[in-house]
């Protein structure tokens, strides 16, 4: 065999060696990552869909993260400051007392909403990755998403600047912070333990993977993840105590939840129509709602 021939066997030898090596890397990684215990592993998965107002892309959701997290490390330095100026007196930290509106309502308000934003893409990338994208942190919810905020920074800064009065009582205010924190709490573990069964968007078709959540925190509540958005919501008000907002917020949420549940559950009957014992349930349900009205 000639020099040159011998090369050309080595050569192709040693490429098909690496093409074996190769091929056999890749399998063993994705049995590795299809078979991970852990629900924070970060999988290979399609492209997903977003609406495309905000860049789908890692820098973008870097930079929102960032944005969340600094405001909720300023807002709750806000909210415990009352606490640092008494405690260091005029020496160290940053003094607050001079800010008519830096107050401790404020700063939790900001740092329960960046909290939300910013729960709902980790849980969403954690346990439901296929519908994971930018819009997962749900801050392209709509204008009036927007406007009610808006509206509920502008009523306690109006009410705070001429009437402080008003803004006195306490006990409502503590009254919020549990009702927030109980809100958050209910609804990331509600869209934990659905799972991939979970999406912020209404499904009209059902995917294969689908199935119907009756365990868990879904034997207490039909719709949990609705429930802690409806009681975080108003605990944020009760926070700012802001009485106003308080009754839109309340009337707005629930016609808006209750036309949404209505859409979504004749889709799960229309999915689920097998499973006898949750349609009994749900049928139930919505007779005993009339029944009362």
């Amino acid at each position: 065999m000639s020099e040159a021939r011998r090369h050309d066997v080595v050569v192709a030898g040693f490429d098909a060696r690496l093409e074996q090596r190769n091929g056999r890397l890749k399998s063993n990684n994705f049995s590795e990552l299809s078979s991970s215990k852990s629900t924070l592993e970060m999988r290979p998965v399609g492209p997903s869909q977003p609406h495309g107002r905000i860049p789908n892309t890692p820098g973008a959701v870097s930079l929102i993260s960032f944005i969340l997290g600094g405001i909720c490390f300023l807002s709750l330095s806000t909210f415990f400051s009352k606490l640092v100026v008494s405690g260091v007196s005029h020496e160290g930290f940053v003094n607050l007392e001079g800010w008519w509106w830096a107050t401790p309502q404020l700063g939790f308000f900001l740092a329960a909403w960046s909290i939300f934003h910013w729960a709902e893409f980790v849980v969403t990338a954690g346990w439901n990755r296929d519908n994971c994208s930018v819009d997962s942190f749900l801050l392209d919810n709509g204008a009036m998403y927007h406007v009610a905020h808006v509206t509920a920074l502008t009523e306690y800064l109006l009410s705070l600047y001429f009437a402080p009065s008003w803004k006195a009582f306490s006990y409502v205010s503590v009254v919020g912070v549990v009702m927030t924190i109980v809100g958050q709490g209910l609804r990331s573990t509600a869209m934990i333990h659905a799972s991939t069964n979970f999406s912020h968007h209404l499904a009209f078709k059902k995917a294969e993977r689908h199935r119907l959540v009756k365990d868990g925190i879904y034997a207490w509540f039909r719709h949990p993840s609705y429930a802690g958005f409806f009681y975080w919501a108003l605990g944020t008000q009760l926070v700012l105590q802001n009485p106003i907002s308080f009754i839109l917020y309340s009337i707005l949420l629930w016609r808006f939840f209750r036309q949404r549940t209505r859409v979504e559950e004749a889709s799960l009957i229309r999915f689920f129509g097998d499973d006898v014992a949750f349609v009994m349930a749900l049928l139930f349900a919505i007779v005993s709602k009339r029944i009362e009205k």
